[in-house]
C-alpha cells in the first residue's frame, strides 16, 4: 500500500463510525443494535440484550430489567396496549450527582417526531444522570401527583407516563427542560402536558386519538452520544 493511500483509508473509516451512530430528530440513538430484540407481548417481557435476570418485585405492575447495553436502541416493551400498568425497572444509586449537584435524574430535554412511512410517532425524555424506572399506563383520566387535579389533554385516550425517581427542576427550582409546544398534532399523538414532579415523582400525560380501541404503544431506551439516557415512548399511528 502507497503511503499517500493510508490518509484516504483512515479518513473513509472515520465516516463509516460516525455514521454508524446517530441521533434522530426526536432524540432517540439511532445506532443498530447488536443483538435482535424480542417482540414483546406482555409488560412482564420487555427485551434485554444479555441473559435473563429475574424481575423486581413490585406491587404497581409487571416490572423487568433491562440491560445497559450503552449506545444501543432497545425495545424494553414491545407493540401493546398497556391497559394495566407496565413497569421498567432501574436501580438508581442517589446521589446520582454529589452536592451541589442535583440528587435524581435530572430531565433535560423532551422531542418529539413522527415516523409516518415507519407507523409510529414519538416522544422522547432525556435524563442526565441516569435512566429512572418508569411507568406507562393506559387511563380513563391522567391526574396530577400530589393534588389529583385532572390534567387538560387532546383526544379521546389518555396514556399516564411516570418516571421514579427522576425530577424536572433544578435546585434553583426552575424547570430543566427544554420541550416542544404541548399541542403536536400528529395522527394519533395529539399532545402531552406535565402532571407532576413531586417528591422523586416525575409525571406526563399524552393526549391520544383512539378511534374506540386502545393503541399499542411501544418503550425503548438509549444512550445519545452526548451522554443523556433516552426514553422513547412511540405510539401507533393507525
Amino acid at each position: 500500500m502507497t503511503p499517500q493511500r493510508v490518509p484516504l483509508l483512515a479518513s473513509l473509516v472515520v465516516l463509516l463510525a460516525a455514521a454508524a451512530c446517530t441521533t434522530d430528530r426526536d432524540g432517540a440513538s439511532s445506532a443498530p443494535s447488536t443483538t435482535p430484540a424480542p417482540s414483546a407481548t406482555a409488560a412482564t417481557m420487555p427485551a434485554t440484550s444479555g441473559p435473563p435476570t429475574a424481575p423486581a418485585p413490585t406491587t404497581a405492575g409487571p416490572t423487568a430489567r433491562p440491560s445497559p447495553a450503552a449506545g444501543d436502541w432497545r425495545v424494553t416493551y414491545g407493540w401493546a396496549a398497556p391497559t394495566t400498568p407496565a413497569r421498567i425497572a432501574h436501580t438508581v444509586r442517589v446521589p446520582v450527582t454529589p452536592a451541589p449537584g442535583e440528587p435524581l435524574p435530572v430531565l433535560v430535554d423532551i422531542r418529539v417526531g413522527d415516523h409516518p412511512t415507519e407507523g409510529f410517532s414519538r416522544i422522547t425524555f432525556a435524563f442526565r444522570g441516569s435512566t429512572p424506572s418508569y411507568e406507562v399506563a393506559l387511563v380513563s383520566r391522567v391526574e396530577s401527583d400530589g393534588s389529583g387535579d385532572p390534567i387538560d389533554l387532546p383526544g379521546d385516550g389518555y396514556l399516564s407516563v411516570r418516571f421514579d425517581p427522576a425530577q424536572g427542576h433544578l435546585n434553583s427550582g426552575r424547570i430543566s427542560y427544554a420541550a416542544p409546544a404541548p399541542a403536536i398534532g400528529y395522527s394519533t399523538l395529539r399532545g402531552w402536558a406535565p402532571a407532576g414532579d413531586f417528591e422523586g415523582r416525575l409525571g406526563f400525560g399524552l393526549g391520544l386519538r383512539t378511534a374506540g380501541a386502545p393503541l399499542p404503544v411501544r418503550l425503548a431506551e438509549s444512550t445519545r452520544p452526548d451522554g443523556l439516557h433516552v426514553v422513547s415512548v412511540d405510539v401507533r399511528r393507525s
